[in-house]
């Protein structure tokens, strides 16, 4: 009998597990977007930087957040399936929660999106495995201009900032309205 209840669980395991490794960075992959990471960048947004406030003393989270912004000012920018369908509005208030983000954490606001979202993957996986000293170092390059343990620092203390707020709003209802959603 416990064989049969093991089996029969063996098929929600495997995308649970799935959901988990991609709950962390949308922009990575995204199960709910089939697969799409613009798409589930986008409908994950209102959690992941709606209100980045709530990443309090959570630096790697917070990090990552920011990650999404910058992969969808970005990609909805530059991607021509997006480009033809998404309001320039859309476009326009994920530039100015990048460049809000930006200002708030010391990156230059003409650093490359690639650049910036590497060193912000790279210093949450560091947090995460607990090598403080390998994030700051991810945090200290050319584009991070109050330097690697300052930066960690506001990462870890982020206030809400608005734009962010309006663009995550915006940019999940851009996406639902594509697709025929309603709203929430």
């Amino acid at each position: 009998m416990k064989r049969r209840a093991l089996l029969s669980a063996l098929p929600l395991a495997f995308p649970l597990a799935l959901l988990a490794a991609c709950a962390d960075d949308a922009a990575r992959s995204h199960l709910w977007g089939f697969g799409d990471p613009v798409r589930g960048a986008a409908l994950n947004a209102p959690r992941q930087f709606g209100d980045l406030s709530r990443w309090q003393g959570q630096p790697d989270q917070a990090a990552l957040a920011l990650v999404q912004i910058e992969f969808l000012a970005q990609a909805l920018a530059t991607d021509p399936f997006y480009t033809a369908q998404v309001s320039p509005t859309v476009v326009i208030q994920l530039q100015q929660a990048r460049d809000q983000a930006r200002d708030h954490l010391g990156i230059r606001r003409d650093a490359a999106p690639e650049a910036v979202m590497a060193a912000l993957r790279q210093a949450a996986a560091a947090v995460r495995d607990g090598r403080m000293a390998s994030a700051e170092a991810a945090l200290s390059g050319p584009d991070f201009t109050l330097g690697g343990a300052a930066t960690l620092r506001r990462l870890s203390a982020l206030p809400r900032l608005p734009r962010a707020s309006e663009a995550a709003g915006a940019v999940n209802a851009e996406l639902r309205r594509m697709d025929g959603s309603p709203r929430r």
